[in-house]
């Protein structure tokens, strides 16, 4: 297929790769033109506008950092929208607002053209490794349409509903995960107030009923007190923003999220934002009175 690809980032830049490896045509688009060096290098594209790629574009794939991002690419000036051709598809894996979502396919759908909104769970390493799990909101046949191109990124692909409902689906995935790394973040703190050895209590709980991804992966970086950005906490703290506003569009009440997110908070303020989610460690410990 003829792919345009925008969002050349950590993981962007391998989902672009498996594309082209798996024999599609890709043209690319970038702020910074280096960023697609290495792309261009290999056979794709540089196109000098995000029109221009959707132009040359069957489907066109985004995964930036914002809803106003993707509003931007999609209707902004020399944006996709004056490129497409009718029958044209819009795949966003970014995390946006399903509000957003929802909204962007109604506007497609004057031109004539699709949306899928298909966020990613797996981080960088599940980018690089073509093994994200993707929750896609979209119409059955613009769905079919894209699903090579997915299954070449991936390798779970659920079909969750109609536009917006893969965003909301990755709303829960964030709920549930940030609350884990925050209750993680809880527990270490509190074996560390006892004087324990950290890496003996997270041996234990990864023996137990405990057990999960999160323990396994944030609560080894909070037993090395390794920081170091595997997920910046920046976007977890931006996805919770997201979540909040939309529970309170919906009168939906979520304690837990809300309590969570006011961690977020704190992580933000002192600064740790470019560091990874594990640093909610770092957020106990100061209120608590210790410095890192």
């Amino acid at each position: 297929m003829k792919v345009g690809f925008v969002g050349l980032g950590v993981m962007g830049h391998p989902m672009a790769t498996h594309l082209l490896r798996a024999g599609h045509s890709l043209a690319v688009w970038a702020r910074r033109p280096e960023a697609a060096a290495e792309l261009v290098d290999q056979g794709a594209h540089l196109c000098a506008t995000p029109a221009e790629l959707a132009a040359a574009s069957e489907v066109v794939i985004t995964i930036v950092t914002t809803s106003s991002d993707v509003e931007n690419l999609a209707f902004g000036a020399d944006g996709f929208a004056a490129g497409f051709a009718r029958g044209a598809i819009h795949v966003d894996m970014s995390t946006i607002a399903p509000s957003t979502a929802r909204g962007l396919a109604a506007r497609y759908a004057k031109l004539g053209v699709g949306w899928v909104d298909a966020p990613v769970s797996g981080g960088e390493q599940a980018a690089v490794a073509a093994k994200l799990a993707i929750m896609a909101g979209a119409a059955d046949a613009d769905l079919e349409r894209a699903r090579p191109l997915l299954m070449a990124l991936g390798h779970t692909l659920v079909h969750v509903g109609e536009a917006g409902a893969g965003q909301v689906a990755k709303a829960c995935n964030q709920m549930i995960m940030v609350a884990a790394i925050q209750a993680a973040a809880e527990a270490m703190h509190l074996a560390n107030a006892h004087g324990v050895d950290l890496a003996r209590v997270r041996a234990a709980l990864m023996g137990g009923s405990a057990a999960s991804r999160v323990m396994e992966i944030m609560g080894e970086r909070m037993v090395a007190r390794d920081f170091s950005a595997g997920i910046q906490a920046r976007l977890h703290h931006k996805d919770f923003g997201l979540v909040l506003a939309e529970a309170v569009s919906l009168g939906a009440p979520l304690p837990i999220a809300a309590q969570v997110a006011q961690q977020l908070n704190a992580l933000m303020g002192n600064g740790w934002g470019m560091d990874d989610t594990s640093s909610l460690l770092r957020v106990l410990e100061r209120a608590s009175g210790r410095s890192d």
